[in-house]
């Protein structure tokens, strides 16, 4: 498939992919990621080793149009934590692992 990536064309198979990726070792995850075999990779990692070209020269969604097309799944941001839950107190903690109503 071809495709343009950083105003530069390329000719991307998923078999391609699948060998450019093999022993790459997975960056820690901040962003969208793709599914290439059995692990998940940062897009933009995944878009620097396929066209081994600095990762400030291309964007997010280039890759993920192209890996998208390709067949790959593609992962959106991952959800913000929720807001933690109000701290109890030893008493209160106390309570709830005995089952009991918990009280203020």
């Amino acid at each position: 498939m071809r495709c343009v990536i950083a105003r530069f064309p390329f000719d991307l198979t998923k078999a391609g992919v699948l060998e450019s990726m093999k022993g790459v070792k997975p960056e820690t995850l901040v962003g969208e990621s793709v599914v290439i075999g059995r692990r998940v990779y940062p897009v933009m990692q995944v878009g620097q080793v396929i066209t081994r070209q600095d990762r400030r020269d291309f964007s997010a969604g280039e890759v993920v149009r192209a890996m998208t097309r390709l067949g790959f799944t593609v992962r959106g941001l991952p959800e913000a934590p929720s807001a933690p839950a109000a701290a109890l107190s030893p008493l209160q903690q106390a309570s709830a692992m005995l089952g009991s109503p918990v009280f203020a």
